[in-house]
């Protein structure tokens, strides 16, 4: 590798770094994927001009990659993006897999038997790990976009045979390492490749709506270990440094989720949670309907409104008419912010791409903690499609799935509208004891209608 190729290759590795690091702060996210990516465009560059390839065909994957790449982002609603990432993710993984089995097959056909051992060892971690990572990641893909449904998929035995899977994968792995990778010939590696998309497929089946951003966050944290992994295959540092990076920063943010649900990474993956459609406290109270003309006086003497985002939002895509309500809301002498919860939507930070795409104020945008504070001096909550993070239930019942979970306190509030399509409970199927509190009020019907509806009456009042 000469000179000029390895300092492209830190340069790239710097602007990695400091691309992600701005991908903490809604405020800079934007700018660091474009550094991010114009680190990558170095690194391509540099390892093109190095290799001895044939630029015909890297060409044509490139501009037919480009091509997708630009309709799936111009056709895929935002209510689309959390399956658009999972199938990413899933091809990050695809990707890896296939590195590892393409450099094996290279190695084998040149009759390479005695492959080192460190070299065998990267080879199964890059098939194992990538192919865990693919086939996972369509399932989640089919969870999110309804295809098969969000419920967990659990039968007896099942912990059993995933453990017999993982032990079986692992003992292969090993004898594929040690015993001669080009002895055994690709007998072996098939075995652990169709075992490792197996389970895959068993790992995340069992796993319900509720936790899906978690899972998403895990599946991206894999496919950058994936690709670190191919790295070593290859011997490339850069890919093995974002690789790293990216499995890293994909680990931290699974955590952060889970304490967000104050709940342990092994629980989320064995814990089934989503497949009961209630807790276990009897729902108390009745839901108690308010129209759009009494909603508005509510909100017309308000002085502090806080906006609860959860899927419902980008569902309707209403959040371009939610600024628009906010903006009036301020005009009127109303203060107003978002309360937005980690798990929020379907994958890690769906609710602020959302606020984003609408030109929200960063700074009207409050975690949980700092929202929860401001609660109980807020004269109107008013919670926009999200179920789960807004429970009590999560406080009040021991036998709830999601007993424990930190939530956004929106009952503290002195009135609460819940804007809701109709009396079905979320996506992980739990009722939601809000919507029976006495300071409760149900605003049914789509909410992007019902918010315009509230903007038309704030104008007709000017």
């Amino acid at each position: 590798m000469n000179e000029g190729v390895l300092i492209s290759y830190v340069v790239a590795a710097i602007l990695f770094i400091f691309g992600i690091k701005m991908l903490g702060s809604a405020s800079t996210a934007r700018k660091g994927n474009l550094l991010s990516s114009f680190g990558m465009l170095i690194a391509i560059v540099a390892t093109l001009t190095e290799a001895n390839l044939d630029y015909q065909w890297i060409a044509a994957g490139i501009i037919i990659g480009a091509l997708i790449g630009v309709v799936a982002a111009k056709r895929v609603e935002m209510t689309g993006m959390p399956e658009l990432v999972a199938l990413l993710n899933g091809f990050g993984g695809a990707a890896s897999f296939l590195v590892g089995w393409a450099q094996y097959m290279a190695l084998y056909n040149n009759q390479e038997v005695n492959i080192p051992y460190f070299e065998a060892s990267v080879i199964f971690i890059a098939i194992f790990i990538g192919a865990i990572t693919s086939s996972g990641s369509l399932i989640a893909w089919g969870k999110l976009s309804g295809t098969m449904g969000g419920s967990p998929i659990t039968f007896y035995g099942q912990k059993v045979l995933n453990m017999v899977f993982i032990v079986g994968t692992s003992s292969l792995g090993v004898a594929f390492t040690i015993l001669g990778a080009g002895v055994s010939g690709p007998s072996i590696l098939y075995a652990f490749l169709a075992l490792s998309l197996l389970l895959g497929v068993m790992l995340v089946i069992p796993i319900g709506g509720g936790d899906m951003p978690v899972v998403i966050s895990l599946l991206n944290s894999l496919s950058g270990l994936a690709a670190c992994a191919a790295g070593f295959v290859l011997g490339n540092v850069v890919l093995i440094v974002a690789g790293s990076l990216v499995g890293a920063s994909g680990l931290i943010l699974t955590v952060i989720m889970c304490k967000a649900m104050n709940r342990s990474l092994i629980n989320v993956v064995l814990g089934g949670f989503g497949g009961s459609s209630s807790g276990s406290k009897e729902f108390k109270g009745e839901m108690k309907p308010m129209n759009v003309a009494d909603a508005f006086y509510v909100l017309e003497a308000a002085n502090k409104v806080l906006f609860i985002p959860g899927y419902g939002m980008a569902v309707a895509q209403a959040q371009h008419v939610v600024r628009e309500l906010s903006d009036l809301l301020e005009n009127n002498g109303c203060e107003v912010g978002y309360a937005i919860h980690p798990v929020a939507g379907r994958m890690p930070g769906h609710m602020n791409v959302l606020l984003a795409e609408a030109d929200v104020p960063y700074e009207q945008l409050l975690e949980m903690d700092a929202a929860n504070a401001q609660l109980p001096l807020t004269d109107v909550a008013i919670v926009i499609g999200a179920n789960d993070v807004v429970n009590p239930a999560a406080q009040e019942d021991p036998g709830s799935p999601i007993y424990g979970m930190p939530i956004i306190n929106a009952h503290q509030a002195k009135t609460v509208f819940c804007l809701k399509r109709g009396q079905g409970t979320g996506f992980s199927g739990l009722q939601n004891q809000l919507f029976g509190m006495d300071n409760t009020r149900m605003v049914y019907g789509d909410a992007k209608s019902t918010i315009a509806s509230l903007v038309n009456e704030f104008k007709n009042t000017d």
